[in-house]
């Protein structure tokens, strides 16, 4: 029995390694402004399980996710109703960040889970969604920490232009909800998703040997 990922994410992919969980990595060519278009989908809760389903069902339509459990993941960082995902260039972090500095937003990671062992009558695979939200206070930064921050090039690549698990985390005052929903992958919520297949999470443990 085998899990992939569908995701790039180097955050994801250790979060999983150390939760022990044995997984491998499949990366989609999911077109994500394409996908949002698409839909017409502009909540960003909505925005999350939207493109965590469509980089789920890219890797799952592969050869190589054969009888294989595929899940996608997508975090969207939601702030004063507006939805900010990777800011890929350093004025808009710089922008973020600034207006960020000393509130707080909500963190949406959606999660999707294709289950390729089983098939319905109509030859689709069985299929789960959930979404895991948290919300995320920020300290006071100083225009300095701001700067020397965004030049890391650390905020550019990452949802809301930020980290908890790396620099950023010493900005970040106090997270309400599950963390792991921050870094981009709620383990709990994996957990719920294999219940839901009829699996365990325990099935999928890769503990070292003594």
């Amino acid at each position: 029995m085998q899990l992939i990922l569908a995701s790039a994410s180097p955050a994801r992919t250790k979060l999983l390694n150390d939760a022990g969980i044995r997984h491998r990595v499949l990366v989609s060519d999911v077109d994500e402004d394409a996908v949002t278009e698409q839909h017409g989908v502009t909540d960003p809760s909505e925005t999350a399980l939207l493109l965590a389903r469509a980089k789920a069902e890219a890797v799952a339509a592969l050869p190589q996710s054969a009888d294989a459990l595929v899940l996608g993941c997508d975090s969207v960082f939601e702030f004063e109703g507006t939805a900010y995902g990777k800011p890929y260039r350093t004025e808009v972090a710089k922008a973020r960040i600034s207006a960020m500095s000393g509130r707080s937003g909500v963190l949406h990671t959606g999660h999707w889970l294709v289950d390729n062992r089983h098939q319905s009558t109509s030859g689709e695979a069985a299929q789960y969604g959930c979404l895991a939200s948290a919300t995320v206070h920020f300290a006071a930064m100083s225009e300095a920490e701001i700067d020397a921050y965004v030049a890391t090039g650390e905020p550019l690549q990452v949802a809301g232009s930020f980290t908890i698990d790396s620099l950023g985390g010493a900005f970040i005052t106090r997270v309400d909800g599950d963390p792991h929903a921050v870094v981009g992958l709620s383990v709990s919520t994996l957990r719920g998703l294999l219940a839901e297949a009829g699996l365990g999470i325990t099935e999928f443990w890769e503990l070292p040997t003594p």
